[in-house]
């Protein structure tokens, strides 16, 4: 993120474990989560959290770089360690899916627009996983493995993907059957 002051590190811990538990918390039970929960899951007190975070938005804020974060070295994991761009995508979309990570930014970004699109940290970090699929798209479709009328903006959607779970069936399952749906859907055909 943007240049902060050095903490020390024990108030760095701290402030990593609130990012942290806000992520889950948020990823668990929406944007209105009580501010005590996420403390007391990060293992400290309410005033560590509003010494930290003086107000929701600024621990949203936070929430939104790790997710967007964990979103690019996603991608940046995929991209390294698959064979070809159409794996990469692959693999990337089905972490995605898993992460729910753009589930979250999903619900983050209409309460946060404007201090999202205007926070440089969340631009930059944002702007590596536009570049990361853009890549992987133009790769997988020069491939020919990738429907040609897909285009990055079509995959960039397929982040945010909402998978709902009915209490019969695991999410693992859930999401590995409708990713497999999602991904045939962009294959190219012969």
């Amino acid at each position: 993120m943007a240049a902060q002051p050095e903490l020390r590190a024990d108030a760095r811990r701290n402030r990593d474990q609130l990012v942290v538990a806000a992520l889950d918390l948020l990823l668990e039970q929406g944007v209105d989560v009580p501010l005590e929960e996420i403390a007391r899951r990060a293992g400290v007190g309410i005033g560590t959290l509003y010494r930290r975070f003086p107000e929701r938005d600024a621990l949203l804020r936070a929430a939104s770089y790790e997710g967007l974060r964990r979103l690019a070295d996603t991608g940046e994991a995929a991209w390294r360690e698959e064979p070809d761009a159409w794996h990469a995508l692959s693999r990337f979309l089905r972490g995605c899916a898993e992460l729910r990570l753009g589930a979250l930014m999903s619900a983050i970004e209409p309460r946060l627009h404007d201090a999202i699109r205007a926070a440089p940290e969340l631009h930059e970090v944002r702007q590596v996983v536009t570049d990361l699929v853009d890549r992987m798209t133009t790769g997988a479709q020069a491939e020919g493995a990738l429907r040609k009328d897909v285009s990055t903006a079509d995959i960039s959607l397929l982040i945010s993907l909402q998978i709902y779970v009915p209490p019969s069936q695991s999410t693992s399952d859930a999401v590995s059957r409708v990713v497999d749906l999602m991904l045939d859907g962009l294959r190219a055909r012969d």
